[in-house]
């Protein structure tokens, strides 16, 4: 995304809509920051720039267009056909079976605006996943761009770009799960950005949450506000 200063008014009314705090004034005129931007284009689609001065893209090239299609919700990821920064997770599993009885998803949501992160440090967490035999989701966009999924590592041409946020989706076996935890708390240490888990867990026959009873044991607080899969994919 640039700013055409011909049209460029200096209003300032889109710094403010900025996520990635990439737009700044200089001598009278709005700039942005390549080096920062996500490339979300949220700052055109907000429209509050009554001159039209965004002029997008016509096409990034690569590794930069990585930025767009994990920051701008209206993207798809070519290679592996996923709209957005993942996949659907659980919300299919009633149709996809992606997890199943005896072992649990981990959805680690990685950045949030005014944020954000780069692909260095979603490998940090990677790898420290990859160290407890999380079996990472194929589908997803940072699973393609990784070198080697065994060990989490992801490709040298895209470790320098930044996005809002990405989800690293993987599973583990019911016997790893506090261990895959424990992992991720300790790499909360040492990575340079903000990160949220969600543990994905079938439900027994009589509708009780068995991951609920395991992170509890494990000493761990949990919100039970989330989705809910309810099987209507097989009506």
């Amino acid at each position: 995304m640039r700013i055409d200063p011909s049209r460029c008014t200096g209003c300032r009314l889109c710094v403010q809509y900025c996520p990635a705090r990439a737009i700044f004034i200089e001598d009278k005129k709005a700039t942005i920051d390549e080096s920062k931007c996500f490339e979300c284009a949220l700052c055109r689609r907000v429209g509050v720039c009554k001159v039209e001065a965004f002029v997008p893209a016509e096409e990034l090239p690569w590794p930069r267009s990585i930025r767009s299609i994990l920051s701008d919700p209206l993207t798809t990821f070519r290679e592996t056909g996923v709209s957005g920064r993942g996949t659907e997770e659980m919300k299919t599993n009633d149709v996809t079976q992606r997890y199943g009885l005896g072992e649990y998803g981990l959805a680690v949501d990685v950045g949030r605006p005014n944020v954000g992160t780069s692909f260095r440090e979603i490998e940090r967490i990677c790898v420290a996943l990859a160290k407890v035999g999380v079996k990472f989701e194929e589908k997803n966009p940072v699973t393609f761009l990784m070198t080697d999924a065994s060990k989490g590592t992801i490709r040298d041409d895209v470790k320098g770009e930044v996005v809002a946020s990405a989800v690293i989706e993987s599973k583990v076996p019911e016997g790893k799960l506090l261990e895959a935890l424990d992992a991720l708390k300790q790499v909360a240490r040492e990575v340079d950005t903000v990160f949220s888990v969600g543990v994905i867990s079938r439900c027994r026959e009589d509708g009780t949450i068995p991951a609920l009873e395991l992170l509890s044991e494990g000493g761990w607080q949990v919100s039970t506000r989330g989705k809910t899969n309810v099987g209507l994919g097989r009506a």
